[in-house]
């Protein structure tokens, strides 16, 4: 039995803007007239994670200082100073890690039909509060159900930002990737930045072992966030649009862009 989709994703064009002066990131998602369709949420949890963040390093500095204090008790020319000393960069840099990290919260996503976020849609999981190299999120639907896994390898981003989509489940069947629009662009951004908007970096999402670019995330040339998510070049929908605009919304705030 298929289950029908909301007809706010009903579309190929999404106008993405992202509401400016707020700690957490919320953006509005109009259609192609303008008109607001859905609502964006993403919390920051600003006081929860400084809260963490000023344990691990209260943790971090008793740690530190215990050691260095056992430290100068030897004699200035031994072996065991030298080590104690690094020992306690060490340990108190994993202090500092251990003790904020569980107490930071996840940052998920939520897709809400208004404002008053009465409706949730859709929902854009973090998978875990620590991933080094890469980052995994899980797209669920209203009623919880996963549609999509999303990814990104942090080393990736060194010479061309990409996204990948995969099937929910063990399978991990690649469906989709987006990447930026060329490769020379994608340098020249490395090495020169934005330059004034002329190198904005956009985005083209194709299928897995693919050159035929089904939909393009761009931002616009102007001085607020202004992302437009196109997928008129899929008259298919191969990509459910649910799936479309989660990754959209991540290619600008899983970015830090």
């Amino acid at each position: 039995m298929q289950i029908a989709i909301d007809s706010a994703f009903d579309r190929d064009l999404f106008l993405l803007r992202q509401q400016l002066l707020r700690i957490s990131e919320k953006y509005d998602v109009c259609d192609e007239t303008g008109a607001n369709i859905l609502y964006v949420e993403r919390p920051a949890h600003f006081l929860r994670n400084v809260g963490a963040f000023l344990a691990g390093m209260s943790g971090a500095t008793a740690v530190f200082l215990g050691l260095v204090t056992i430290a100068n008790q030897t004699p200035e020319t031994s072996a065991a100073r030298g080590i104690l000393v690094v020992a306690a960069a060490v340990l108190g840099l994993v202090t500092l890690f251990g003790v904020a990290i569980p107490l930071s919260a996840k940052r998920h996503v939520t897709v809400y039909r208004d404002g008053s976020k009465r409706d949730r849609l859709l929902e854009i999981l973090q998978d875990k509060k620590f991933q080094p190299i890469t980052m995994t999120y899980t797209v669920r639907d209203f009623r919880g159900q996963p549609l999509a896994r999303l990814a990104k390898n942090w080393l990736y981003n060194i010479f061309r930002k990409r996204w990948y989509v995969y099937a929910p489940g063990p399978a991990n069947d690649p469906l989709f990737v987006a990447k930026e629009d060329s490769v020379l662009r994608s340098l020249l951004r490395r090495f020169l930045g934005p330059v004034f908007g002329l190198l904005r970096t956009n985005f083209i999402i194709l299928r897995p072992e693919s050159d035929d670019v089904i939909g393009e995330f761009k931002r616009n040339f102007t001085i607020l966030d202004r992302y437009v998510l196109d997928m008129s070049a899929d008259p298919q929908h191969l990509m459910d649009r649910r799936i479309a605009l989660a990754l959209g919304v991540m290619l600008d705030t899983g970015e830090r862009r």
